[in-house]
C-alpha cells in the first residue's frame, strides 16, 4: 500500500501548478460543466497512466537491479529538480475542435500528459515498487486530487496556494525518494 499512497501523494504535489492543472481551469471556464470534464480528466488519465506504468515495468525486466537502482535514484533527483521549474501554458494550447466537453477534456488532457512530470514520475513510481496497479490508481487518485477542485473553485483556490512551496515540497519528495532508491 505504500506505492498507492507514495503515487498520490507526489503526483499530487507534482501536479500543483502543473499545465494540466492549468488546463482544468481553461475547461471549467469555457465549458461550465464538472461532471463532463472531470470524466474527460479521470479517463485520460487512467489511460496514460496504464500506458507510463507499462513502461515502467517493461524498464524493471531491462535492466538489471544495480542498474534500475541507479537509474530510479538518479532520475528522482532529476525529478526533484524538474519540479521546481515551472511550466508555461497558454491558451491556445487548449484549443481544440469541439468534440463535446467530455471529449474535449479527455484530448486535451491526454496529449497535455504526454511527456509531462507525472507521466515521467508514474514511470519511475511504476519501476520503483513494482506495483503497476497500485502505482497507476495512486497517481491517478493524485491528478484527480489536485485538478478537480480546480475544475469547481478554478480562480479562487490558485490564488490561495503557496505555489513556491508547494514546488519546493514536491521537489523533497522527489529527492528523498531519489536517496532512498540509491541507498
Amino acid at each position: 500500500m505504500d506505492s498507492f499512497f507514495v503515487s498520490t501523494g507526489i503526483v499530487a504535489l507534482a501536479e500543483i501548478g502543473d499545465k494540466t492543472q492549468l488546463l482544468s481551469f481553461v475547461l471549467a471556464a469555457k465549458y461550465r460543466k464538472p461532471l463532463p470534464i472531470i470524466l474527460g480528466i479521470l479517463v485520460a488519465t487512467l489511460i496514460n497512466h496504464a500506458f507510463a506504468g507499462l513502461i515502467g515495468t517493461w524498464i524493471t525486466e531491462l535492466l538489471s537491479p544495480v542498474a534500475l537502482r541507479w537509474v530510479i535514484g538518479l532520475l528522482f533527483l532529476a525529478m526533484a529538480v524538474w519540479v521546481l521549474i515551472p511550466d508555461r501554458f497558454e491558451v491556445k494550447d487548449a484549443r481544440l475542435v469541439s468534440l463535446g466537453v467530455f471529449g474535449t477534456a479527455l484530448i486535451a488532457f491526454f496529449f497535455a500528459e504526454m511527456g509531462d512530470k507525472t507521466q515521467v514520475a508514474t514511470v519511475m513510481l511504476t519501476a520503483h515498487f513494482h506495483a503497476f496497479i497500485l502505482v497507476v490508481l495512486g497517481t491517478t487518485l493524485g491528478m484527480m486530487l489536485a485538478n478537480v477542485p480546480v475544475v469547481f473553485l478554478g480562480d479562487k483556490l490558485a490564488h490561495r496556494l503557496p505555489m513556491r512551496a508547494v514546488h519546493v515540497v514536491a521537489a523533497l519528495a522527489f529527492a528523498v525518494l531519489g536517496i532512498l532508491a540509491l541507498i
